[in-house]
């Protein structure tokens, strides 16, 4: 329980951030750091069963059982050296945080770094390939609002960052599903254990391939390097946070989790070692060329990430041995350098190291912790970096492949390792070295400086005592190799080939210091004709030109132009189908019936009328009567819920659609032969298509297995006998929820637009006119018999909602059936109100929709405690008199139906009822007189125009705002 344990208190923390915030203020860092610290100890206590007794501490839960995913956490000696990272430097972060920062409040930011901890936690110790995606993604997401939320400056970088890990992503969900469906279980242990890694070449390559592009994606590899300097707009705790023990590391951690299986893969191999010391060469020369400090070190850890990559693709148990200890040492010395260049920040208002001279005498201590830092990085002895380097060398001897690939292999380490030397330098003496200019400035608190010095200090230690590490190193190779290490660190190891590559890297890095005039004149030119970003703008905006050419194509204020491009494409495989011979098994027994034809008659009569009326509200009627032939087609087909479902759904859409065509003109615009021939034939090919394929799939096959399935179980598995409604609230409950999100969205869009466009201010087409001198000019005399029966008729209808919502579960019923009948009652209330400002249903229908949405989601929620998301719960409840009510959570998920759906209509009724000129009052130009007629206005004739007649405002309507 521990792993689930400490996870669930990392989100909590993050629940709970901006509450601390709230009453201590930025202070919360130190109580972060300290129940990070917390949390960190529970872990140690756990930490000698995994390195010295080959043990792992697992957990596993249900999640997702159908398809046999589950909340499976397993903690190695792997993921003990991330969770190291993520909860040691995050205290050190967290406590940092807490003086860089000005007194304010900072809640988002520390919600936002405890989330960040709770998904890389999660991630280092997921062992279900699903759940290590969803904290894969959690982690970007995260990334996304620490960039984004520093200012405006840093929205666009935020931005690349986002789209191009989230590309990474896909790539990983790739490979996730390739795992899936080839080895048949989503367990991690189990995946990498299995022998297809080695049987199949095709399947091992390709998802070695995917699970490259998205470690190379968050780990900032070639040529997805650019994001994460350009990321240097978050501020300088996330940079430290980011670039020392999280999202970078993640990629870093994904590459060693997967090296069991793909160690001997020799595409595996050569991606990693080649781009791995590409981009650690070709980083270092950028970091030679920038003057920033925090921009520095970010092309730094781009270097030091492609030393990283490059090492775990050598693949050996010395490789992954010292990738394993340089991923120690390069989070304790970057999170030191980072914090240190915030203090500089800070203290002296600037990165530039063209305008930071000579601190060292007045910021001492602030000069040792970097000097220490940055010579640990450099691989200078005794520090930790020296130890992890000489690894990196060792290991890069060892290159698989020809005798020659060791050497040249190691020689371009070397050439990597002497830039390295040379921008660590360049760090320390351009902040602390030469003149002192900025005599008035003092050191920092110590409290300031205590997070960067535990850091820096605890680099120094482990140099000396670095065999302290020798167990968990062992481990880690156990892991990521599946053979004992037997690792023994230390400073000296005797004489040998990676002792020489060391007083190379350090002769000549030393020379390049002295010489570091020459080489910034000499690297003071563009090394490329583009930058990476650059050529991710130029990409983005090709695929955004890209998009909009295929958009356009259908994208037009005209419904008909919309769907011909889509109608065509739908013929066309059609006749594609037609043309290569499909066949199709012939029909079981005769379907057709002589009621069928007298049907498809009316069907076809109304599709026919609707054609050729010019009226907008007569086409509205004639769609109303083919809408309840088809619901008449489901009753006599024995499907009365789907029969129901579908009347009810045309009676609203008829009122809904009338409360829009009032505002529209009453007939329909006059239109050219030509687009007459050419919706014509659209229609024809796109109905002929429709017609075909009816005919082709509709009734030729027995019941499908899932039906059986639902048939069959239903009764047992949910304790309801109407399948339809047990399909909706308990079969398949996760997609009605997805649908009343949207139907929800639609709403709340329902409010959008009428904002956007004026019309809940009561603006009108100005082609909109009334009908005047009929009787449906006069509502008041007309809705005398809908007032007279929606007196009774309303509440019975809401009242016989109720009914069917309960009942659902058993008889024809349900929260969107039940909903829609009291949709039908508010309706009918509504437009038959006695004047238009009794109409308007004055009810909260904004909180209907959320309170609906939420309640559907909280009985999901609930389901976890049976094992599952949305997972009925069931009970027994007697009942006086004898006998007992069979109470299951699937009709709570139904009220939560019926809330949204009755939130939704209620937005329509009395927002679409919205009426900018009460009867009687000016329209335009024209106006009413009390006779019901128009005056004509001075200069025109007294014939009202009849192309701009339209319904009368119904009496919901009126003028209210």
């Amino acid at each position: 329980m521990v792993l689930p344990l400490v996870l669930g208190l990392l989100v909590l923390v993050a629940v709970a951030a901006p509450v601390l915030d709230r009453f201590v203020g930025r202070a919360a860092g130190w109580l972060l750091a300290v129940i990070f610290l917390a949390l960190g100890a529970v872990l140690a206590v756990e930490a000698p069963r995994i390195i010295t007794h080959d043990e792992e501490i697992e957990y596993s839960a249900p999640w997702m059982p159908a398809i046999d995913v589950l909340f499976d956490f397993r903690l190695d000696g792997t993921g003990l050296l991330f969770v190291i990272l993520v909860l040691g430097v995050g205290a050190l972060i967290m406590g940092y945080s807490a003086r860089y920062f000005s007194r304010g409040k900072h809640g988002d930011y520390y919600f936002l770094m405890a989330l960040f901890a709770a998904a890389m936690f999660g991630l280092v110790v997921a062992d279900d390939v699903v759940l290590l995606f969803v904290f894969w993604e959690l982690t970007t997401v995260c990334s996304f609002f620490l960039i984004g939320r520093t200012g405006h400056s840093a929205n666009q970088p935020a931005i690349r960052t986002l789209l191009l890990t989230v590309a990474g992503g896909l790539a990983l969900l790739g490979a996730v599903i390739t795992m899936i469906v080839h080895i048949g279980t989503s367990r991690l242990s189990v995946i990498l254990a299995d022998p297809a890694w080695q049987e199949d070449p095709a399947f091992a390559t390709t998802t070695g391939v995917l699970v490259i592009i998205a470690a190379f994606t968050k780990s900032a590899q070639f040529p997805f390097h650019y994001w994460l300097p350009d990321a240097m707009a978050a501020s300088t705790p996330v940079s430290a946070y980011l670039h020392a023990a999280a999202m970078v590391k993640a990629g870093i951690y994904l590459l060693m989790r997967f090296s069991p299986a793909l160690a001997d893969n020799i595409t595996w191999n050569v991606l990693l070692i080649g781009v791995g010391l590409l981009t650690a060469i070709m980083a270092a020369l950028f970091a030679l060329q920038r003057h920033d400090l925090k921009e520095l070190l970010a092309y730094s850890t781009v270097s030091q990430l492609g030393f990283l990559v490059a090492v775990i693709g050598i693949g050996t148990p010395g490789a992954l041995a010292a990738a394993g200890v340089h991923t120690l040492a390069h989070a304790l010395f970057k999170a030191t350098l980072f914090m240190l260049v915030g203090v500089i920040d800070r203290e002296v208002g600037s990165r530039d190291i063209r305008r930071l001279t000579g601190l060292r005498r007045v910021m001492p201590i602030t000069a040792g912790l970097a000097a220490l830092s940055a010579l640990s990085m450099a691989g200078v002895p005794p520090l930790l970096g020296f130890i992890s380097k000489e690894k990196l060398f060792a290991s890069y001897l060892e290159a698989p492949g020809p005798a020659v690939v060791g050497p040249l292999v190691g020689a371009a380490a070397v050439v990597g390792a002497i830039l390295t030397f040379a921008y660590s330098f360049r760090i320390v003496y351009g902040a602390f070295g030469g003149p002192t200019t900025q005599t008035r400035l003092r050191e920092p608190s110590l409290v300031f400086l205590l997070p960067a010095a535990v850091s820096s200090i605890a680099g120094l230690v482990l140099g000396f005592f670095a065999g302290w590490l020798d167990p968990l190193i062992d481990r880690v190779v156990l892991d990521t190799r599946g053979t004992p290490g037997e690792i023994h660190l230390g400073l000296w190891h005797g004489v040998a080939p990676e002792l020489y590559m060391s007083v190379v890297t350090i002769a000549v890095g030393v020379v390049l210091f002295l010489r570091r005039e020459f080489i910034d004149r000499l690297l003071d030119r563009r090394l490329f004709p583009v930058t990476g970003v650059q050529v991710f703008e130029r990409c983005h905006a090709a695929a955004i030109t890209f998009g909009a050419r295929v958009a356009g194509l259908t994208r037009t204020f005209s419904p008909a132009r919309h769907l011909a491009v889509p109608f065509v494409v739908l013929a066309a495989f059609g006749a594609g189908a037609l043309l290569t011979g499909v066949r199709v098994p012939p029909f079981p027994e005769p379907v057709t019936r002589p009621m069928d034809w007298l049907l498809m008659a009316l069907v076809a009569g109304g599709t026919v009328g609707i054609v050729l009326t010019r009226s907008r509200l007569a086409g509205l009627a004639l769609l109303g009567v083919i809408g309840f032939v088809i619901a008449l087609f489901f009753f006599i087909l024995g499907a009365p819920d789907v029969g129901l479902t579908q009347l009810l759904v045309e009676v609203l859409t008829v009122v809904v659609a009338v409360l829009v065509l009032r505002r529209l003109p009453k007939s329909f615009h006059s239109t050219g032969a030509l687009r007459k021939s050419v919706a014509a034939g659209v229609a024809l090919l796109a109905g002929g298509a429709a017609a075909v394929g009816t005919f082709a799939f509709t009734g030729r096959r027995e019941i499908s297995g899932a039906g059986e399935y639902f048939l069959r179980e239903a009764k047992e598995e949910t304790g309801g006998t109407n399948v339809v409604n047990t399909i909706l609230v308990d079969f398949r409950a996760l997609d009605t929820l997805g649908e009343l999100t949207v139907l929800g969205l639609a709403g709340v869009v329902i409010l959008a637009v009428l904002e956007v466009n004026g019309l809940m201010r009561g603006d009108s087409s100005p082609q909109a006119a009334r009908y005047i001198g009929t009787p449906i000019g006069s509502p008041a005399g007309n809705m005398i018999l809908a007032r007279t029966v929606g007196r009774w008729l309303a509440p019975v209808l809401v009242v016989l909602s109720l009914y069917l919502l309960v009942r659902g579960h058993g008889e024809p019923g349900g929260g969107f059936i039940a909903a829609l009948v009291g949709g039908a009652g508010f309706a009918l209330a509504y437009l038959s109100a006695s004047s238009a400002e009794a109409a308007p249903i004055r009810w909260p229908y904004v909180g209907l929709i959320a309170s609906g949405v939420g309640v559907a989601t909280l009985v999901g929620v609930l389901g976890f405690g049976d094992g599952g998301f949305l997972r009925p719960l069931h009970a027994d409840i007697p009942l006086f008199g004898g006998g007992h009510y069979h109470f299951s959570t699937a009709l709570v998920f139904d009220i939560g139906v019926y809330l949204a759906v009755i939130g939704v209509t209620v937005t329509a009724l009395n927002r679409l009822g919205v009426e900018d000129v009460p009867p009687g009052t000016e329209t335009g130009n024209r106006r009413s007189d009390p006779a019901g007629t128009v005056a004509a206005e001075p200069g025109e004739p007294g014939e009202p125009d009849s192309r701009y007649e339209a319904t009368e405002p119904l009496p919901g309507s009126g003028g209210r705002r």
